[in-house]
């Protein structure tokens, strides 16, 4: 079977735009949440980690006749660095078409994830705040938008299973490779600023008045972040083909599940989040523990929202199936992205296994005596040969993908 390689990278996030300062901000390790320039943000921690206004994106608010909201917006931001990255098409400027050469364009996909969608749209149509266009707009269209602009012919799917989303996104397009359907798959998540998901948090008493601290015992809930995270996935006979200039990785494994269990809380015992983890090792026969070796699991970058329950559960699998493996925490970086939390994950694991350095993690505080999981403080070479990245979202959905070091 044909590996999954990871060809291109894009990212607008807190941290700013482009993967590079991306990769800057996971070394700096020192972020902090702001409170939300939204006067009708009327509830008690209206906190959240923001794209920079400085790094906004340039181009059209409108697409084919219908207005763009700020979840599409990133979405093409990322996806236009990530196309870029890749080498898959000269750029014109923003909005525009690229021409890509070579391509075939119905064997080019899109799988892209979004919790809330273009929410800031609809939300406006209930303050008065509508589009100056007045006219309606798709509650989810990332993933047709950025289709649309790449003129990608093949599947455009957009995948809304809360904040498993953009895992089970790229786990999809894997799928959609592995099974001819498709050469390249753009494939990631994005996710805005929504007043309506913040609002609800701060009723269920779930965010942190602070910062997102995961695995801290004071952690109090967490903290949403915003932007989006995109990745070219794209069989390894159609990248040596082509001669894709860089290769960040392959997706090794995947493994799906779903508790079960509760509207919103993580089934205690985790056996459902393990199935899916050690399916994601077993498929991409990685090896665990501090005993795995050159060609075993070098790092986990965890799910850990700084929830009360969920960071007990997962850290005690953790601790049970890859102990002593060092995690790195992408939500205590730029907070909880929700729908796109797998795909910046991703993003990490791949810049990892890319430059074969894990970052220090952002200080979180004394650590959870229950949350038993290696939290390093400083950057450090990576050992190993794979990484290990969860996501898990309401309604007990659970994914675990694995990344792995592209063979030569």
């Amino acid at each position: 079977m044909d590996d999954v390689l990871v060809t291109g990278l894009g990212a607008l996030s807190p941290l700013g735009a482009g993967v590079d300062a991306f990769w800057r901000g996971m070394h700096k390790a020192d972020t902090a949440p702001t409170r939300v320039p939204d006067p009708l943000a009327h509830m008690n921690h209206p906190l959240m980690y923001l794209v920079p206004e400085a790094d906004l994106p340039d181009g059209p608010e409108e697409q084919d006749g219908l207005p763009l909201g700020r979840g599409s917006r990133f979405a093409l931001a990322a996806a236009r660095e990530a196309v870029a990255d890749a080498g898959l098409a000269a750029l014109p400027g923003p909005g525009e078409r690229p021409e890509a050469e070579g391509l075939d364009p119905r064997r080019v996909a899109v799988a892209l994830s979004t919790g809330m969608g273009d929410t800031d749209l609809h939300e406006g149509w209930w303050t008065g705040e509508a589009p100056a266009s007045g006219r309606w707009a798709p509650p989810f269209p990332p993933a047709s938008v950025v289709g649309g602009w790449f003129g990608a012919q093949g599947v455009n799917t957009c995948v809304s299973n809360a904040c498993a989303a953009s895992g089970y996104a790229l786990s999809v397009g894997a799928d959609l490779i592995r099974s001819g359907e498709a050469d390249v798959v753009i494939a990631g998540g994005a996710e805005a600023y929504s007043r309506v998901a913040l609002a609800c948090f701060n009723r269920l008493g779930a965010i942190d008045p602070e910062r997102c601290r995961p695995f801290a015992v004071e952690r109090r809930g967490t903290v949403f972040g915003e932007g989006a995270a995109v990745l070219v996935l794209e069989s390894a006979t159609h990248a040596r083909a082509r001669g894709a200039r860089t290769v960040y990785g392959r997706l090794a494994g995947a493994g799906w599940s779903c508790d079960a269990y509760h509207a919103t809380a993580p089934e205690p015992s985790g056996e459902q989040i393990e199935r899916a983890m050690r399916e994601a090792l077993r498929e991409a026969g990685a090896g665990t523990g501090s005993g795995a070796g050159p060609g075993g699991l070098g790092f986990v970058i965890p799910h850990g929202t700084g929830t009360e329950r969920g960071d007990v559960v997962e850290s005690r699998v953790l601790d049970a199936l890859t102990p002593r493996t060092p995690l790195y925490s992408v939500k205590a970086l730029i907070g909880h992205t929700g729908g796109a939390a797998g795909a910046f994950a991703a993003l990490a694991a791949g810049l990892v296994l890319h430059h074969r350095t894990l970052p220090p993690n952002v200080p979180v505080g004394e650590r959870d005596p229950e949350c038993a999981v290696p939290l390093p403080s400083g950057s450090a070479p990576m050992t190993g040969a794979y990484g290990l990245v969860n996501a898990y979202a309401f309604g007990g959905n659970n994914i675990s993908l694995v990344f792995g070091e592209a063979a030569a």
